[in-house]
């Protein structure tokens, strides 16, 4: 992309998201994370009702009664983005293309952690780690960001979900809440990685598909392409049982991509590429409050 086009494309991304995150997501962005971390604040003098599990033994020593220790939730997160930069993202048929729907939602999470003074990061992934962005502060910082969700061109095509989730586990010290953002398109058992992943840190799932996807239009002879290996081949849509067929296994891999995240505790939404993902994005969090 030019870099004037690149430029005035990351405008638009920056106003309409920028907007989205503080006019809708203000009052709501904190609910969507579980388990914030406590930090040590204050020591004080014990009163009726503490919880003995506080007292600080020491001050308590020195000064002959009981002194406990007061914690306050941390103010400052880390927000990861887990970014599915694999050749399925392209796809476009009904609304707006998947990439250009994951790069809303995440430039829009990405405001809302700025705006809240949060640290945030990226991790683009396809079958290989693409791109680690460190979680930073700050507009420059996530100017940046936009500029690679935009931009960003992956070297591989192919999907490993498994292992971006552990790259997350490993790289990321701290607890983190992570949105891993994908169309889960893929036929790996993932769910060992997730459940690893979600120990550690919070990690929230958001699927972006388009509708064409889960199933077949009846109008003949259709040549599809795989659009991660390259492949080619002629459908007869045509027949009932192809069309049937296709959305048995579409019906099939999206209860595997449930089902992983129920068992892995972690909370999920689906969106599709011509929906209000702002809608679906305020329900999660609602839920997750």
């Amino acid at each position: 992309m030019e870099t004037t086009e690149l430029l005035k494309k990351v405008r638009q991304i920056e106003i309409k998201t920028r907007g989205l995150s503080r006019n809708i997501f203000a009052g709501q962005y904190h609910t969507a994370f579980k388990g914030r971390g406590m930090a040590f604040s204050e020591v004080r003098e014990y009163q009726f009702g503490d919880d003995v599990r506080d007292i600080d033994w020491n001050v308590t020593a020195r000064h002959h009664k009981p002194y406990i220790k007061v914690f306050e939730e941390e103010r400052e997160l880390t927000v990861m983005l887990l970014i599915d930069v694999s050749g399925s993202r392209n796809f476009g048929a009904v609304g707006e293309s998947k990439k250009e729907v994951i790069t809303e939602i995440a430039a829009t999470l990405a405001f809302s952690a700025i705006q809240n003074n949060d640290k945030i990061g990226v991790i683009f992934f396809s079958d290989q780690i693409e791109k680690f962005i460190p979680p930073k502060k700050g507009k420059k910082h996530i100017l940046y960001i936009i500029r690679e969700l935009i931009d960003f061109q992956p070297e591989h095509t192919g999907t490993n979900l498994s292992l971006v989730l552990e790259y997350l586990t490993n790289a990321i010290k701290k607890r983190c809440t992570a949105f891993f953002i994908s169309d889960f398109i893929t036929e790996e058992n993932f769910k060992n990685a997730l459940s690893i992943a979600n120990r550690k840190h919070d990690v929230v799932a958001v699927q972006v598909y388009d509708k064409r996807e889960t199933e077949l239009p009846n109008v003949g002879l259709m040549k599809m392409q795989d659009s991660e290996r390259g492949e080619e081949k002629w459908i007869d849509t045509s027949s009932k049982r192809v069309r049937d067929t296709y959305s048995q296994w579409w019906s099939q891999r999206q209860s595997r991509v449930l089902d992983a995240a129920r068992k892995s505790r972690v909370d999920i939404t689906a969106i599709a590429t011509d929906e209000d993902y702002v809608l679906a994005l305020m329900n999660l969090f609602k839920h997750r409050g």
